[in-house]
């Protein structure tokens, strides 16, 4: 080897380098075989070195990076390999062609990256750095708040490793629940939810949601009910209490009972409180208690209850034909003389025919006579009689009478006339007329009283005749080419009471200068306060603000327009009386339901345990009818009784009815008579300035009217009861508000209208031509 080196190597070093150039040679010449070529010119050698690159490399987190190897020999001369690379100090991952791709982790990771040939390899170092914002979460997530109270909020961003990225995030709120402030600071709203992802932290196109369950806040109030409350001594109620935190929010609670002021005892965990034996009003006796709030309540405790002391039949004595039938009604009455709630048995004692036990319908037998207290009501122990007269002959028409008169129309035009026949004491007797026209004006069918008005304009004096037997009766006819205008519409309820943010339906009737319906498509608007409307439905909505806002919901039609005053209330009226499920109803009946034409029911109507109804159409129910099941016969034990707590409300003796109510402006109260109530005129009742007012009007027989019924200062139609120990009748064109609750029957005549109930326990209700009942 040294003489190779020393003939061929050297002597191609030239002077200056061939030491060195002999060292190497004899250095290689000691690690390898080299092959020389005697004129100077080497070829490649074996592998000595790799050379890895880029080295060093930076990377973001999970991004790639292609690496090379270069093979050389000692020369520095290229070798080709086909390197094997591997990671050996973390930092990521790479495949076999040397695409190296970071992981999730930051870090220098020195000489990580590895080519191996053979024994041979190289290396280069990655810098693996934070990435890119990638996520954000929001903490805490979910959180529990209650109203008003606050949160801080964090975001954490992280790279698509996990690595956490700084950022500054803006905060919003999403989805409600409460507010945020730019430093992450939520305070929770008032209402109480859960608000799903409503937190919101956003950088750039990145966000990351929080939950939010806001749950009402600390015990601020306490509200027990009823309040106030009277009761008779001895008499038990339950007493419950409400809490609420400083925004209104129902809170659970577990309260401790307790009486403060007097006035009876009551169990301290349950709230069963019993009457005293001492009367009086015992002021925010009732306390109730959780933690350091309390709520309190009024009780008025009054006298042990009135027992009943006497039974008045009515009528008395009773004239009826042979086989007649008679409704007799039963009064009760206490030792002072106020009316005492009873549900008689019927019975006759001393012949002259029989009773239905349970309704007091007498029927006459066929031996007439003078049959004396034969009638008897019973009540436990106290009875009360009425003596029949059975007479051979019947009563007989006497008269007959047509609406409407006068009736005005268009040549051409129909008009339905309803002909009633009554005896000589007025009551209706049954007739099956025939009908004619005796002075012109146009065609009338004989048996249904249809009339067709002829093309002859003019007034056509008593020209419809309708006969039974030898009575007639007698109706006059205008023809006129005017069209009938729209004169007048009337907003019902008027007034009415509506609770803060509550809702009420209103409903707009016009009416031609005669009076007759008018069909209109009235536009709803507010004019005064007091709430919204919809346009064209007329659902009042009350605003926030209670108060009284006068002609403020206004019904228009072209030029015309009518109005209604709402009293919008912070709490809800107390009822003197509950009608339970019979409030729904305009109209019930124990038997049946009729209608001439052109009436209007706005409301349900319901008949038990009869289910005749007839005249509807050409009448109309704007609800539904219950006939004969079982929410009829629910509605009719819901009107039993409030009407027996009606009858049962003390009288006091300077409002014994002694005259005809019209002309009489009467404040809230009971009134009452033994026998019939007249309204011949303006019944004018006065609420004094509160909407609550109540107005109860006790008859022992019946209710006949001949005018109308004025509300003021507050008073309302859904605050006024009639309580009729026998049947009722509005007259011709009365206007009537309140609810008549009639033990026997109750008739509408031609153009009557109620802003109140019909509500017959035993027998009919009866209506005309253009009769409308709504609601109050």
């Amino acid at each position: 080897m040294r003489s190779v080196i020393s003939k061929r190597i050297l002597p191609a070093l030239g002077p200056r380098t061939r030491t060195a150039r002999v060292l190497l040679a004899i250095a290689v010449a000691g690690l390898t075989t080299a092959s020389c070529d005697v004129h100077g010119v080497s070829g490649v050698g074996s592998l000595s070195a790799i050379v890895v690159s880029p080295n060093p490399q930076n990377l973001v987190v999970n991004t790639s990076q292609q690496f090379t190897a270069v093979g050389t020999d000692f020369d520095g001369k290229v070798v080709g390999i086909t390197p094997v690379w591997s990671v050996v100090s973390g930092g990521g991952t790479i495949t076999p062609s040397g695409m190296f791709t970071a992981g999730g982790t930051t870090g220098t990771f020195t000489a990580t990256i590895k080519a191996t040939s053979g024994t041979v390899s190289g290396t280069a170092t990655v810098v693996v750095t934070i990435g890119p914002l990638a996520s954000i979460t929001v903490t805490p997530n979910p959180s529990t708040l209650g109203t008003g109270a606050t949160q801080q909020y964090v975001a954490v961003g992280k790279d698509a490793g996990g690595n956490i990225v700084q950022f500054t995030p803006t905060w919003s709120v999403v989805a409600g629940g409460g507010a945020i402030s730019a430093t992450g600071v939520f305070t929770a709203g008032t209402v109480i939810g859960t608000y799903t992802n409503t937190v919101q932290a956003t950088s750039g196109g990145i966000a990351g949601n929080a939950t939010v369950t806001v749950v009402a806040g600390a015990l601020a109030t306490i509200v027990v009910t009823p309040n106030p409350v009277t009761l008779n001594s001895g008499v038990t109620q339950q007493f419950t209490a409400s809490g609420r935190d400083a925004n209104g929010n129902t809170i659970a609670i577990t309260s401790a009972w307790a009486v403060v002021n007097g006035g009876g005892t009551i169990d301290a965990t349950t709230g069963l409180f019993t009457a005293g034996a001492t009367a009086g009003t015992y002021t925010n006796t009732i306390r109730a208690t959780s933690g350091a709030i309390t709520g309190f309540a009024t009780v008025t405790v009054t006298a042990p209850a009135p027992t009943l002391a006497t039974i008045t039949v009515t009528p008395n004595p009773a004239s009826v034909p042979v086989n007649g039938a008679q409704q007799f009604a039963a009064v009760g009455r206490d030792a002072n003389g106020n009316v005492f709630p009873i549900t008689p048995v019927w019975a006759v004692i001393n012949g002259g025919g029989t009773i239905n036990a349970g309704t007091g319908a007498f029927t006459a037998g066929g031996t007439t006579g003078s049959f004396t207290n034969t009638v008897q009501a019973t009540s436990g122990t106290i009875t009360g009689t009425a003596t029949v007269n059975v007479t051979a002959g019947a009563p007989t028409l006497a008269t007959i009478t047509i609406t409407p008169n006068p009736a005005n129309l268009q040549p051409t035009a129909t008009q339905q006339f309803v002909a009633v026949g009554r005896d000589g004491n007025g009551n209706v007797f049954a007739i099956t007329p025939v009908w004619s026209v005796v002075n012109g004006g146009g065609t009338i069918d004989a048996v249904t009283g249809l009339f067709t008005a002829g093309a002859t304009t003019g007034t056509f004096l008593n020209t419809i005749r309708a006969t039974s037997g030898a009575v007639s009766g007698f109706a006059t006819v205008v023809i006129a080419n005017v069209a009938p205008s729209l004169a007048t519409i009337t907003v019902t309820p008027n007034p009415v009471s509506v609770l803060v943010n509550g809702t009420q339906q209103f409903t707009a009737t016009g009416r031609d200068g005669n009076g007759n319906i008018f069909p209109i498509v009235p536009v709803w608007t507010v004019t005064n306060g007091g709430g919204t409307i919809n346009a064209g439905s007329g659902l009042f909505t009350a605003g926030a603000v209670a108060g009284t806002f006068t002609n403020t919901v206004r019904a228009t039609s072209g030029l015309i327009f009518g109005t209604a005053t709402v009293t919008v209330t912070a709490a809800a009226p107390l009822p003197i009386v509950n009608l339970g499920s019979a409030a729904a109803n305009g109209i019930m009946a124990g038997t049946a339901v009729t209608c001439v034409s052109l009436g209007i029911i706005n409301a349900n109507v319901s008949i038990s345990p009869g289910n005749t109804i007839t005249g509807f159409p050409p009448c109309v129910i704007t609800g539904v009818q219950n006939l004969a099941n079982a929410v009829a016969a629910q509605a009719q034990i819901d009107l039993t009784a409030a009407y027996n707590v009606l009858a049962g409300l003390p009288c006091p003796p300077a409002n014994f009815i002694v005259a005809n109510l019209g002309g009489t402006t009467k404040p809230a109260g009971v009134y009452c008579s033994a026998t019939s109530i007249g309204i011949t005129g303006t019944l004018t009742l006065d609420g004094g300035g509160d909407p609550n007012a109540s107005f109860v009007f006790q008859a022992g027989t019946g209710l006949t009217t001949a005018g109308n019924i004025v509300l003021i200062n507050g008073a309302q139609a859904k605050n006024v009861f009639f309580q009729i120990g026998s049947s009722a009748t509005l007259g011709t064109a009365s206007q009537i508000q309140g609810n008549i609750l009639a033990l026997t029957s109750i008739t509408l005549v031609d153009n009557a209208n109620l802003n109140g109930r019909a509500l017959a326990r035993n027998g009919a209700v009866s209506l005309g031509t253009n009769n409308v009942i709504t609601l109050p």
